[in-house]
């Protein structure tokens, strides 16, 4: 597999794997040779970068039963690139924000940390903290895959975080007919669709990294699917159009924002809260997606009151 995003064929002479690989490793060391003490994030802190943080607000109404109950709140949140360019302040106002939704249920969608997996002891700290009763849950995303996947999976089940890697989970009652799958990195991990959605119940929320999981999906049936990756651009034109697309087939098709995809499937796909490469994002503010998901009410019972 590619490490810096595709499952393509390898090139001519069968070189361009090897290659790609070595990239990566380069710039990797280089990122850590520059960036000791996370001077970019501190400069960019000290220059009076923005720590706003949006509160998105999505509201899937569907044509099946989540069970007893009418509604399930979902916090969502991604790509917070705990590291040497997202400043400390940007991850403790999308922490306050995450609280302030009050969710029942606390969906993660990677890229938690970018060059050191040491990062994510601070992040788990700030992620412990966010109160969720049905549960917080997380999948990896390509920078935890190149930065030690292992270790950020660790770290975040130490904080309490359940990793839902190509597997899915029940809710308990009154939401007896939904399950939440989690599929792994589409360009970095190794996703399992058939293991995700083996034996789910029928109304199934999606928990991914990137809008290219859905290559992975097919035409399996879900309600929502949540992600982040693309940044939204994390550098875009005033009309939202992004000057760099983050890597991925379809990662330019849907960039940012809600895309209805027929047969009742909803993508939500996340600008996310952290920077990658230069602490800096213009016109691709970040953002925390607050999502109720209304169920269709179950016809009461003769009698019932």
């Amino acid at each position: 597999m590619d490490a810096d995003g595709g499952r393509g064929e390898i090139g001519a002479g069968g070189f361009a794997l090897t290659e790609t690989r070595l990239w990566r490793r380069w710039w990797h060391a280089a990122e850590r040779a520059v960036t000791t003490g996370r001077w970019p994030a501190r400069l960019a802190a000290g220059l009076g970068a923005s720590t706003a943080v949006a509160v998105e607000r999505h509201a899937i109404e569907l044509g099946q039963s989540l069970g007893s109950a009418s509604q399930l709140r979902i916090a969502f949140a991604s790509d917070f690139h705990c590291g040497p360019n997202t400043p400390d302040g940007l991850l403790d106002t999308s922490v306050r924000e995450l609280e302030r939704i009050d969710a029942d249920l606390l969906l993660l969608g990677g890229d938690f940390v970018s060059v050191r997996p040491v990062y994510m002891g601070d992040l788990g700290r700030r992620l412990a903290s966010i109160r969720a009763p049905l549960g917080r849950y997380a999948v990896l995303g390509n920078h935890d895959h190149w930065t030690d996947g292992p270790a950020v999976a660790r770290m975040l089940t130490d904080a309490g975080i359940h990793m839902l890697t190509n597997r899915h989970v029940e809710l308990p009652a009154p939401f007896e007919h939904v399950s939440v799958c989690g599929l792994d990195d589409h360009t970095t991990g190794d996703p399992d669709a058939d293991a995700a959605f083996a034996g789910a119940r029928p109304v199934r929320i999606v928990l991914m990294h990137a809008p290219s999981n859905l290559l992975d999906i097919g035409n399996r049936t879900f309600a929502v699917a949540l992600c982040g990756h693309t940044h939204g651009g994390q550098i875009a034109l005033p009309n939202g159009r992004p000057l760099k697309v983050a890597h991925g087939p379809l990662s330019r098709q849907y960039n940012a924002g809600r895309f209805e995809l027929g047969d009742g499937r909803v993508l939500i796909v996340s600008r996310g809260i952290g920077c990658s490469t230069i602490p800096l994002r213009f016109n691709a503010p970040p953002a925390v997606l607050s999502c109720t998901v209304i169920g269709r009410q179950q016809p009461q019972r003769r009698g019932s009151q």
